[in-house]
Formats: C-alpha cells, sequence, structure tokens
C-alpha cells in the first residue's frame, strides 16, 4: 500500500542522488499506515504522531518510560524455566526459551523489582509480548507473587504492566495454569494487608493473564486502543455463534462497560500513576 506521500515504503531507502538510507531508518504504522520516522516515534514513546497509535514496547523500555532514571533494581533474575512436560512441538521447549533469550536479551517473560516513580518508591513488574508472546509460565508466575509478598512486607505500591497475548504458556501444561490462581492468592494478601495495587493493560492484554492478575488492580489502567480479553473475537464467534460488536475487545469498549477504570495515553501513564498513589496511600 503506497505511503501517505504515494511512494512506497523501499522507496525511503534512496535519495533521488541514489545514495542508500540506511535500513530501519523508516517505520510503518500499524494504525494508518503512515510511513514515519524511527527516531521520532521512539522520541514520541512509542506513538505515532499521525494517528496516535501506541506501538507496542519491550519491558526495558517501558521502565525506562515510567521510573526516575536509573532507579531500577531487578529482583530474582536467573530464575530459569524447566521443561517437566518434556515439551516438543517445532523445536524441544528449552531449546525455544534458550533462542527467545538470545533474541530478546531478556531471561523471562516477566521482569520484577523496585524503583522510584517521581520519587515515590514501587514495587514493579512488567510482561513483554516479545517473549514467547509474553505468555505465563511458572517463572513468570513465581517472579510476580515473589515481587507482590515483597510489596506486602514492604507494604510498597504495586504496579503492574501486562503486556502478554498468549495467556498460559501451554509448554508448561497444567504447571502454568496453576500461576494464575498462585499470583491471583499474593494479590489476595497484598490487598488484605491495605496495599494499592494498579494494574496498567497494554496491547495485548490476553488469556490467563486478563482472566488473572491483570484484571485484579485496585485500579485499572489501559493505553488506548489495546486489545484486552481472554479468548480472541474468531474464537468467541465460532463457539458462541454470535456476531460480536465491532471493538468489543479493546479498552474503550470495556472502559465504557466498567471493566477498566481510565484510559491514558503513554505520555501521561507516569504522572497519572504517581498522582493515584499520592492520592491513595497516607
Amino acid at each position: 500500500m503506497p505511503a501517505r506521500n504515494g511512494r512506497t515504503p523501499n522507496a525511503w531507502h534512496e535519495h533521488s542522488e541514489g545514495k542508500r538510507v540506511p535500513e530501519g531508518v523508516w517505520m510503518r504504522c500499524d494504525g494508518c499506515q503512515a510511513t514515519l520516522f524511527r527516531k521520532q516515534v521512539e522520541q514520541n514513546l512509542g506513538v505515532c504522531p499521525e494517528c496516535n497509535h501506541h506501538f507496542v514496547l519491550s519491558a526495558h523500555e517501558r521502565i525506562a518510560d515510567l521510573l526516575d532514571a536509573d532507579t531500577f533494581e531487578e529482583w530474582f533474575a536467573g530464575l530459569q524455566p524447566l521443561d517437566p512436560l518434556g515439551f516438543n512441538d517445532r523445536r524441544p521447549y528449552l531449546e525455544r526459551v534458550k533462542a527467545e533469550q538470545e533474541r530478546t536479551g531478556l531471561e523471562e517473560a516477566a521482569v520484577v523489582g523496585q524503583g522510584f516513580i517521581k520519587g515515590i518508591r514501587i514495587v514493579l513488574g512488567l510482561t513483554d509480548s516479545g517473549f514467547i508472546m509474553g505468555s505465563m509460565g511458572s517463572v513468570v508466575g513465581e517472579k510476580l507473587t515473589r515481587g507482590i509478598e515483597e510489596a506486602t512486607r514492604q507494604k510498597l505500591p504495586l504496579v503492574i504492566v501486562s503486556g502478554s497475548g498468549g495467556g498460559a504458556r501451554m509448554h508448561e501444561g497444567i504447571f502454568s495454569l496453576m500461576q494464575m490462581a498462585k499470583v491471583s492468592t499474593a494479590l489476595g494478601r497484598f490487598h488484605a494487608s491495605g496495599g494499592l495495587y494498579i494494574s496498567v493493560l497494554t496491547h495485548p492484554t490476553m488469556g490467563g493473564v486478563a482472566a488473572s492478575f491483570a484484571s485484579l488492580g485496585d485500579l485499572i489502567l489501559a493505553e488506548p486502543k489495546a486489545l484486552i480479553g481472554f479468548a480472541g473475537p474468531r474464537v468467541i464467534e465460532q463457539t458462541v455463534r454470535v456476531q460480536l460488536p465491532n471493538g468489543f475487545q479493546t479498552s474503550e469498549f470495556l472502559c465504557e462497560h466498567g471493566f477498566i477504570d481510565r484510559i491514558v495515553h503513554r505520555k501521561d501513564l507516569r504522572s497519572t500513576i504517581a498522582q493515584l498513589i499520592d492520592y491513595a496511600t497516607p
């Protein structure tokens, strides 16, 4: 499809003088299909300047955007998944994990630790859809549970940013499904202790993640036009044989129907979280 100025995307790789432009300088917006200067998008926190489309960010990019500079301290690094089922599809499970680690620079689909947001110390957990679609295996559940327990012990606000399109990780079977209950139970204890939990839903937040800790926040925020739900729309339509409303799994639809509390533009997310913590804690 031509870009807005009539050029095809490949045309950007050459000047009129015939000089090559390095690969990766330009990118295509998934929302409006405009061809964008990548550095401009990065400076805009991963948001399209033309249509406001929010691109998916990695866990480390989220940390840099949300927290005060150089304040993040990662916890529970080094936890590695096992292969209780001896799972093998196109490749053995542990071989797949190793390949994902090399590709993403992450050890797993969750990063947990503490940091400061506008001077307020918090416990922060994040899931990253870049690592096996952010699916929740035993290590993801264990990291989040330990983080919640530390927030309970230290009486700190808890923020979890969910970006998981994979739900429970099928490679670990019931061990993965158990993490939904484990993390939710830890949140129950945190809630009973009087802790504040802010859940931030980003594109995509699906499956067992959406059905457990992502939906249990005292305050639930979401980025614009994020896909949020349990099963995908095609699966639901095939199951219930009903035509679903347009956009019924978007953050806007869910906010309108009371599932989430507020939709927050990425540029305002840091200040909004800090304000909510300030309002809600003594």
